[in-house]
C-alpha cells in the first residue's frame, strides 16, 4: 500500500468523521463546547491517527496509531449513545452510525491483525 488514502479503512474513517459534523449541525448551540466539539474531534480523530500511523517509518508505530485510533472511535460511540439518549439525536440516526463504528471496528482489528503477523 503505497499511500493512507488508498486505505478503505481510512476511506471509511473520513465517511464517518464527515457523517458526525453533518450530524451534530442540528445539535443545541450550547453544545458547540460540549457534545458537538466532543464528537467532531473523535471522529476525525479516528482517520487522522490511521494516516499518521500508516506515513510512521515502523509497523510497530503503525500498530500504537491504529490503537488510538480504536480509542477514539469507542469515545466516539459513547458520545453518540449519550447524545441519543438526552435526545440530540434520533434512534435511527444512532444506529446509522452505530453500524459504521462496528464497520470500521472491525477493519481495524483485521489490520491490526495482518500487521501483527508482520512483526
Amino acid at each position: 500500500m503505497q499511500h493512507y488514502r488508498e486505505l478503505l479503512v481510512w476511506q471509511k474513517g473520513m465517511m464517518l468523521a464527515r457523517l458526525c459534523y453533518e450530524s451534530t449541525g442540528e445539535f443545541p448551540r450550547s453544545e458547540i463546547f460540549g457534545l458537538t466539539s466532543q464528537i467532531r474531534r473523535a471522529g476525525a480523530s479516528i482517520p487522522a491517527n490511521i494516516a499518521e500511523g500508516h506515513s510512521r517509518s515502523h509497523t510497530k508505530e503503525f500498530l500504537n496509531h491504529l490503537s488510538i485510533a480504536k480509542g477514539s472511535l469507542a469515545e466516539l460511540e459513547t458520545h453518540l449513545i449519550l447524545s441519543q439518549q438526552i435526545g440530540f439525536l434520533t434512534e435511527e440516526r444512532l444506529a446509522l452510525l452505530l453500524v459504521q463504528c462496528d464497520e470500521i471496528s472491525r477493519m481495524l482489528a483485521s489490520l491490526r491483525k495482518s500487521l501483527e503477523a508482520r512483526l
